[in-house]
């Protein structure tokens, strides 16, 4: 549980005696010492000497703070009619709680990538609630009868889809057609504070419209939100399974390909070349097809992923063969899965990464899609101190299947969930 630690100050400077230490080619080594000062990380290395209370962190393991690449902060529910009947504070409250058990789950960085909206994100910043830092898109941009268009036939009512992003004063447009339409839509974005666009270049299965591979978007209007988005300095990302609508986004510069479920060898092959990101997004995989079988999805939801269950997922496998970047994302939508993150690294070991690759998808390679590397995604000297600390060597990575493995995370050199160790040390 996240507490006040006063005793600590606003930040911590501490030297943590005898750690396993995740370096830079995603191994534990150590025994070694980690000098944090003023947030940051001042030294690493053997009998460390200097200003800092030690803390004896002999067989602890610790690495960087986990960068989820592809989350939904505010998402607790896919049910269209819950959502429709919760008041838009409720769920910007419940959001709340989500990204405090997320940073409790040992992620300190998180790339929302719709429902987010920059108050959600400021607050967080400004110590309103404890939370990851954030990076948003506020809505997933879709066409007319796109993956993100939950429009109403009964009553025509236009919504996002599920109503997963209500509505709010300022909410920029979800629904766009056409090339001007999208100038206009990627701007108002960037007028309310995304970080990134975000479009949905194929259907998904979280919706009631199209296939997972099915194309969405011209090739012209991706390119103008990759084009305008770029003038401000803010990059898109890509919801593309594969097929017509990946290969549009690839030729438009798109930097980051969310999902990628269909990848062929050869748009993998040009990604690794062209150092085009992927974030697999595997645990919403296996979520999505236990909810079908349980009756949890709408019919022509249920359709689609009983159907994509059939067919097994290479895509890890198939870009890790042709060297395209991955970082992880969970891309959870449901109250009862925030927290549990690190499944996700797990997911990526099992689906063929090395533990060491990994971790590394989950740190360093994280922290470089999100443009922060320079300050975040290692523990070197200069580095913000974020962290995450374990008492049992991760091994295979198979135990972070399931919750309960973080023993401790730091934040800035901040011991916002202190390990017991620190405690006793207080």
């Amino acid at each position: 549980m996240i507490v006040n630690n006063s005793a600590f100050g606003v930040q911590a400077n501490v030297i943590l005696r005898g750690a396993n230490v995740l370096d830079e080619s995603g191994a534990f080594a150590g025994p070694t010492d980690v000098q944090v000062k003023d947030g940051r990380v001042a030294a690493v290395g053997k009998d460390l000497r200097g200003e800092g209370k030690d803390i004896d962190f002999t067989g602890l393991f610790v690495m960087p703070g986990v960068f989820d690449a592809h989350d939904h902060l505010t998402l607790s529910s896919l049910d269209t009619g819950a959502n429709l009947k919760t008041p838009v504070s409720e769920w910007a409250l419940e959001g709340a709680g989500n990204a405090r058990r997320t940073l409790e789950g040992g992620v300190t960085f998180v790339r929302d990538v719709g429902g987010a909206d920059a108050g959600f994100r400021d607050g967080i910043a400004k110590g309103f609630v404890p939370g990851p830092r954030v990076q948003i898109s506020i809505n997933l941009i879709s066409q007319t009868g796109g993956h993100g268009d939950g429009f109403l036939r009964g009553s025509g009512y236009e919504m996002t889809a599920n109503h997963l992003t209500p509505d709010f004063p300022g909410r920029p447009p979800h629904v766009v057609d056409g090339v001007d339409e999208m100038r206009r839509a990627v701007r108002m974005h960037i007028r309310s504070g995304a970080d990134w666009i975000k479009l949905a270049t194929t259907g998904g299965l979280g919706s009631d419209y199209g296939g997972p591979s099915s194309a969405q978007f011209s090739f012209e209007e991706i390119e103008m939100a990759v084009v305008e988005a770029g003038r401000h300095g803010r990059k898109v990302c890509a919801h593309a399974n594969g097929g017509e609508g990946l290969e549009n986004a690839l030729n438009a510069g798109v930097p980051s390909i969310e999902h990628g479920r269909y990848l062929s060898e050869e748009h993998a092959k040009r990604m690794g070349k062209e150092g085009i990101f992927l974030v697999p997004t595997l645990a919403i995989w296996e979520a999505v097809v236990r909810w079908a079988k349980e009756g949890k999805m709408s019919a022509a939801q249920t359709s689609k992923i009983l159907a994509l269950d059939e067919h097994p997922n290479d895509t890890v496998r198939i870009a890790r063969e042709y060297g395209v970047p991955m970082a992880i994302g969970s891309d959870y939508s449901d109250r009862e899965q925030h927290g549990n993150n690190l499944e996700e690294i797990a997911l990526m070991r099992e689906a063929g990464l090395t533990p060491e690759e990994a971790l590394l998808a989950a740190t360093i390679n994280g922290a470089k899609l999100c443009g922060v590397d320079h300050e975040y995604g290692r523990i070197a000297p200069g580095y913000i101190f974020d962290a995450v600390v374990f008492d049992d060597d991760p091994g295979d990575l198979s135990g972070w299947k399931q919750p309960g493995s973080v023993r401790g995370v730091f934040q800035g050199g901040v011991p916002v969930v202190p390990h017991k160790r620190i405690t006793d040390a207080a």
